[in-house]
């Protein structure tokens, strides 16, 4: 499915299924909106779906992984080879994401959008593979346009695939060495702030590193010129193959009602350029966690999308979302499970009747 017919099938939300969950949320024995933002949760949710019942949903956090040109600029304390490292300690199941993932109940997938690497027998991976990391931005475009084009287009099959395999909620996650650095290039067009506003440590870079990471988003941005009203633009000129692909889940997703959380800076990179192609993505999308990435807070900013928390998390890969879908959880149980007033033969009033 391309990008346009996907984005034609995204539909806003009804506000009628806000009113109905919140008719049942006030008749749950409690004082009305005691519950705060587990409330507002399944309220989303319930709008989302489009039901005033919804069921538990089946969960999946889909990790992208790529590769980076821009690494050869001396932007990041580890060097390339970790990528496809890390992509087979994730189907080995030992990594951070795949902990809290089954601490959420949520299965994990991993896709190989841009890595540097020829895989080999490798069961479980997912090939959607456009490029073999991207070019050096500071020199020319990350990546074509039509290769940020089928990053997106990947993206989306995969939320249209996984969709119809029953997943009710998705989660993004990723992995590609120096991929603070496009998110950060990212975040400077889209929002005008300049690079050194909305650039930090990423891995944890020494102050040379970080001059240089700054530098780099400086020269890639002066050379490439990208242009903030157009997504791929952006995205080919200094974004990258596993931002494409979360990207393309978002605006899949949406197309078939689908909510995505969305986890730290690199997915909130790839979900701004899917707000960016279509706004309406933005009523789909929830944020995980604040991230300790400066950029982090005026890229969600950009989207309208807030955070569930703040645990000064940075690690990526999907972890924050995995954490946040438990969350969610607790928010539909809530709704779901507890007792009416009438059911409970308990009194309604306007009283705080936890205070007598």
């Amino acid at each position: 499915m391309t990008i346009s017919e996907a984005t034609a099938k995204i539909k806003p939300l009804d506000d009628k299924y806000i009113k109905l969950s919140q008719e049942r949320l006030d008749s749950l024995t409690k004082p009305r909106g005691s519950l705060g933002k587990l409330e507002d949760f399944a309220k989303r949710l319930c709008a989302i779906y489009q039901t005033d019942m919804p069921e538990m949903p089946k969960k999946a956090v889909f990790v992208f992984a790529g590769d980076h040109g821009v690494v050869e600029e001396g932007v990041s304390a580890y060097p390339s080879e970790v990528t496809p490292q890390m992509v087979f300690n994730f189907l080995r199941g030992g990594a951070g994401i795949n902990v809290l993932a089954r601490h959420a109940g949520a299965d994990v997938f991993v896709i190989d959008m841009g890595v540097n690497h020829v895989f080999k027998d490798c069961p479980g991976l997912i090939d959607k593979k456009v490029v073999s990391g991207t070019k050096n931005m500071c020199k020319g475009p990350a990546m074509s346009k039509d290769e940020a084009a089928r990053t997106v287009e990947a993206g989306i099959a995969l939320a249209l695939e996984y969709a119809e395999k029953g997943y009710q909620l998705f989660g993004t996650g990723d992995m590609g060495i120096g991929n603070t650095t496009p998110s950060s290039a990212i975040t400077s067009v889209l929002t005008g702030l300049s690079p050194q506003a909305v650039t930090s440590r990423g891995t944890g870079i020494d102050d040379a590193a970080l001059a240089k990471k700054v530098k780099a988003i400086e020269t890639a941005i002066a050379v490439n010129k990208p242009d903030k009203h157009d997504a791929l633009d952006v995205l080919s000129k200094v974004g990258g193959a596993e931002i494409g692909g979360i990207a393309g889940l978002c605006i899949g997703a949406a197309s078939v009602g689908i909510p995505v959380v969305v986890d730290g800076f690199i997915s909130s990179a790839g979900a701004a350029i899917a707000c960016l192609l279509d706004k309406r993505v933005s009523a789909y999308l929830i944020g995980s966690h604040m991230s300790q990435e400066g950029g982090h807070r005026p890229l969600l900013n950009f989207m309208g999308v807030e955070p569930l928390f703040d645990f000064n998390m940075r690690l990526g890969e999907g972890t924050g979302a995995a954490l946040a879908m438990t969350v969610l959880d607790a928010s539909l149980k809530i709704y779901r499970e507890m007792a009416t007033f009438a059911e409970a033969m308990v009194s309604d009033t306007d009283k705080d009747i936890h205070k007598g």
